[in-house]
């Protein structure tokens, strides 16, 4: 759950409705919570049946960010339209309805935006361990002696010449220290 202060709090007698700065929650209350629970509980079929469909409403926790559109239906609730899910329909006085989706529509594009940022604050911090990764695997391809990568055929006789240059080398060397 969130760590925000509610922006708006709807108390109805089975359920409540809270709007935080960037989540809405739908939280059921007392008996009705307690017998769902229980009858769930005790019937595995209908635990795999009705489940299912009551997890689509209660509990319900929707991030502000993954609401697509919020309006009030014909009848006066608050519906949520999700992508890639049902539409969520809260019922609700016309009132409250109203009063939530204006308060919903007012958060969702700051909710959006902020996701937006997250995202991209991410791909850029990826781009960068990327970005460092590939320069680690070029310097360890790239001999330190800055010859290219891959090697160059020799020239025929080159190896003897660097052997008589290395024996000349130790020769005058030698000579020195006599």
């Amino acid at each position: 759950m969130s760590d925000k202060e509610i922006t708006l709090q709807i108390d109805k007698p089975h359920y409540t409705v809270k709007l935080y700065e960037d989540l809405l929650t739908v939280d059921l209350k007392g008996n009705l919570k307690n017998e769902i629970e229980e009858a769930l509980e005790n019937e595995p079929g209908l635990k795999r049946t009705i489940g299912a469909i009551l997890g689509l409403f209660a509990p319900l926790h929707v991030h502000l960010k993954d609401i697509d559109k919020a309006e009030v239906d014909k009848t006066g609730h608050a519906k949520l339209r999700l992508p890639h899910r049902r539409d969520v329909v809260i019922p609700l006085e016309p009132t409250e309805s109203k009063n939530l989706i204006n308060k919903l529509n007012l958060l969702i594009p700051d909710a959006k935006e902020k996701e937006l940022e997250r995202l991209m604050e991410k791909r850029k911090l990826g781009k960068t361990v990327k970005e460092r990764e590939l320069m680690e695997k070029e310097e360890e391809t790239t001999p330190s002696s800055g010859w290219p990568s891959s090697p160059m055929p020799e020239p025929p006789g080159i190896r003897r010449k660097i052997r008589e240059a290395e024996k000349r080398m130790t020769d005058d060397e030698e000579e020195e220290r006599d």
